[in-house]
């Protein structure tokens, strides 16, 4: 079997999870000073897809990806929220 990338990170990291050829139903970008914040929202699941970027990138609203992810739980405005941290995303 070939290695490629994505086998390599979930084989070296055990809390990761790769999901292939998801709608992305919402994609949000803000600028918070030095990094551009981008969040998804991806069909059939209510829990944000979030990563970070140096540019703004072009919207992805609609589009189908390949996520690398790990879940994760972030305060906003002291109630805890489950998020998903994306390591790596690509259009599909």
């Amino acid at each position: 079997m070939k290695s490629n990338p994505v086998n390599k990170l979930l084989k070296t990291h055990q809390k990761l999870v790769h999901s292939e050829m998801v709608k992305v139903v919402s994609h949000v970008q803000r600028d918070n000073k030095e990094w551009i914040l981008n969040t998804l929202m991806i069909e059939g699941c209510d829990v944000p897809f979030k990563y970070k970027r140096k540019k703004m990138y072009k919207n992805i609203q609609g589009q189908r990806v390949n996520l690398t992810y790990y879940p994760a739980v972030e305060s906003v405005a002291g109630i805890e929220m489950e998020v998903m941290k994306v390591v790596r995303i690509k259009l599909a």
